[in-house]
C-alpha cells in the first residue's frame, strides 16, 4: 500500500465545501446566489477575466494595447472641489461688464446664487498659439503652446460626491472600477517593484475617500494605491515599507513559506481574484522596500531640478511623479488636498490665488521637465476638477457663507479641463460655454467623452474595452461616450 500524507486540510471541510457536496450540490447553487448578491462572491468567481493571473502569473505584467498608442503613461491632476473655469482657463469679459446684473439664465443652481460676478483676476494670451490663462496660473501658461484645452466639458449633477464617482469611475452611483484601474488592467506596468497605479493625496481623503481609485469588480491588484503625501518620511509615506524584525534572507523565507501555503489554498479554490491580489500584494510589498525609497527620495535630485520645481508638497509629489514615471509607474493621481479645497463658496479671490499658487510652478516645471527628457510626447497629463464654478456669485447661506457674497456655487454645465501630451494637439482650444461661462454650448465633451478620448490615446477602443461581470460586458464609458478626435494631433 503506498503511503498518503496525512494532511490537516485532506479531513477539515469548510462550509462551502460541505454545501458543494451535500444534496447534490444543490446548497452550493443558493450560497453562491445570495453571496454573489451580497457581494459576498469573490471577483472571479463572479466574472471572466479576459485577461487571466494564475498563481505564478503576475497579473501586472506590461501588455500592448490592441491598437497603435500615442500615450503609454497617464498622470491625472485633480482640483477637487470644482476649480472655477471662468477664473482660470476660460476668460469671459461679458461677466465684468455685467458685474452685479442679473444673468439671463435659468438653470437651476444647487444652492440659491445672484447676479453675475466678475473674476478678480486678469488674463492674457500665452506662447505663440496666443492661449488665455488667468494671472493666477502664470506659471503653467507658460507652457500654453503644449496645452490642449476643453472650454465645453460638462457632468450630470451638481454634487461633489457623484461627480467625483463620474470623472473617476464613469458612473456617479453605483460601484464602478476606477479610470486608473482599467487602465492598469489593460495595460499593466513596466515596474514590478512599484505599484502600478498610485494615488497621492497630501493631508488625507478627498470627498469619497478610495472610491475615487476602487478597482470595483476588477480584481483586486488594480486598485490604487493610496499615499499620504504630505509625509516625507518614507516610513510615514508607505507603511511597513521598512522590517525591522528580521533581514532580508529571513523575511524572503517567511514569505517563501507564506507563498506555498496560500499556493494550496488557492489551489482548492480556483479563479478567486481576492485570494491572488492578496499574494500578489505581499510579493509587491516585498519587492517595494528596495524601490520605493530611492522613487519618493527627491533630495536625490540635483539642485538646479529641485529649484525648477519650487518648494511646497505640490513640488514634491510632482517631482516624485516624474520619477515614478521614469520607474515605468502606469497611472498617477495626484489630488489637490484633503477634502475638497477648491470649493471656494465664498473668498474665493483669496481662496484661488492660494491654491493656484501651491502648486503653479509645480505644473509648470513638471511639464517642462517631462518635455526636455523627451517623455512628454508618450505621457498623457491631465487636469481638472469634478465641475467647475458658477458665473454668479452665491448668495448667503446660513452656517455655510453667511453674510458673505464673493464666491462661486458648483456647476457641473460647463467648465473646463486641459490635457498636455501624449498625442493630443498643441496650444489648442475646443469647445465654449456660453459669453458668461455657465453652460457648454459649443463641441459640447461629456465626461464619457473624455473617457472615451483617454483610452483612445492609450490605444484602447472604450466600446470593446470590457470586462464581463454579473452577466454583462462592463465599461468605463457604460453605454455612452465618443472619442473627440478633434483634440488628437
Amino acid at each position: 500500500m503506498s503511503h498518503v500524507p496525512n494532511r490537516i486540510e485532506d479531513r477539515v471541510s469548510t462550509r462551502r465545501e460541505m454545501l458543494c457536496r451535500s444534496g447534490v450540490g444543490f446548497g452550493s447553487l443558493a450560497l453562491g446566489a445570495l453571496l454573489s448578491e451580497s457581494g459576498g462572491l469573490g471577483r472571479a468567481a463572479r466574472a471572466a477575466e479576459p485577461i487571466k493571473g494564475g498563481v505564478g502569473v503576475n497579473p501586472l505584467l506590461p501588455r500592448s494595447a490592441p491598437a497603435p498608442a500615442k500615450a503609454k503613461r497617464v498622470v491625472h491632476l485633480f482640483m477637487n472641489g470644482g476649480m472655477s473655469h471662468v477664473d482660470t482657463f476660460d476668460p469671459k469679459p461679458a461677466l465684468a461688464r455685467h458685474h452685479g446684473k442679473e444673468v439671463p439664465s435659468n438653470l437651476p443652481t444647487e444652492r440659491k446664487t445672484g447676479a453675475a460676478l466678475a473674476s478678480p483676476y486678469k488674463f492674457r494670451k500665452y506662447g505663440e498659439s496666443g492661449l488665455e490663462v488667468s494671472e493666477i496660473f502664470e506659471r503653467t501658461a507658460q507652457m500654453a503652446d503644449e496645452m490642449c484645452v476643453i472650454r465645453s466639458m460638462h457632468a450630470d449633477v451638481p454634487n461633489h460626491e457623484p461627480s467625483l464617482m463620474l470623472m473617476n469611475c464613469g458612473e456617479a452611483r453605483q460601484a464602478r472600477p476606477s479610470l486608473g484601474s482599467w487602465v492598469l488592467y489593460g495595460l499593466g506596468t513596466e515596474n514590478q517593484n512599484l505599484p502600478g497605479f498610485l494615488v497621492m493625496c497630501p493631508g488625507g481623503f478627498p470627498i469619497a475617500e478610495s472610491q475615487n481609485w476602487q478597482s470595483a469588480f476588477l480584481p483586486g491588484v488594480y486598485q490604487g494605491t493610496y499615499l499620504d503625501s504630505n509625509n516625507t518620511d518614507i516610513e510615514k509615506l508607505i507603511a511597513h515599507i521598512r522590517n525591522h524584525g528580521v533581514g532580508p534572507r529571513t523575511q524572503r523565507a517567511q514569505l517563501d513559506l507564506l507563498a506555498e501555503l496560500n499556493r494550496e489554498h488557492l489551489d482548492r479554490r480556483k479563479h478567486e481574484a481576492d485570494l491572488e491580489a492578496r499574494i500578489q500584494s505581499f510579493e509587491l510589498a516585498y519587492r517595494m522596500q528596495s524601490e520605493a525609497a530611492d522613487a519618493f527620495d527627491v533630495d536625490r535630485e540635483p539642485q538646479h531640478v529641485r529649484d525648477l520645481y519650487g518648494p511646497g508638497v505640490h513640488a514634491r509629489q510632482l517631482l516624485a511623479t516624474r520619477r515614478l514615471l521614469e520607474r515605468g509607474v502606469r497611472f498617477v493621481q495626484l489630488w489637490h488636498g484633503a477634502g475638497q479645497p477648491w470649493d471656494n463658496h465664498d473668498d474665493l479671490e483669496t481662496g484661488h490665488r492660494e491654491l493656484a499658487k501651491q502648486c503653479d510652478q509645480g505644473i509648470a516645471a513638471f511639464l517642462f521637465d517631462l518635455k526636455q527628457r523627451g517623455m512628454l510626447d508618450d505621457t498623457l497629463v491631465v487636469c481638472s476638477g469634478e465641475f467647475g464654478r458658477t458665473p454668479t456669485v452665491e448668495l448667503p447661506t446660513p452656517g455655510a457663507n453667511a453674510g458673505k457674497m464673493n464666491g462661486r456655487d458648483h456647476n457641473h454645465y460647463g467648465f473646463t479641463a486641459w490635457m498636455a501630451g501624449g498625442g493630443v494637439k498643441k496650444g489648442h482650444v475646443y469647445g465654449a460655454t456660453d459669453e458668461f461661462g455657465f453652460q457648454a454650448v459649443e463641441n459640447k465633451v461629456h465626461v464619457h467623452d473624455l473617457h472615451a478620448t483617454i483610452l483612445h490615446l492609450l490605444g484602447f477602443d472604450h466600446e470593446k474595452f470590457t470586462f464581463h461581470y454579473a452577466g454583462r460586458d462592463f465599461r468605463l464609458t457604460d453605454v455612452h461616450g465618443r472619442v473627440v478626435h478633434e483634440v488628437i494631433a
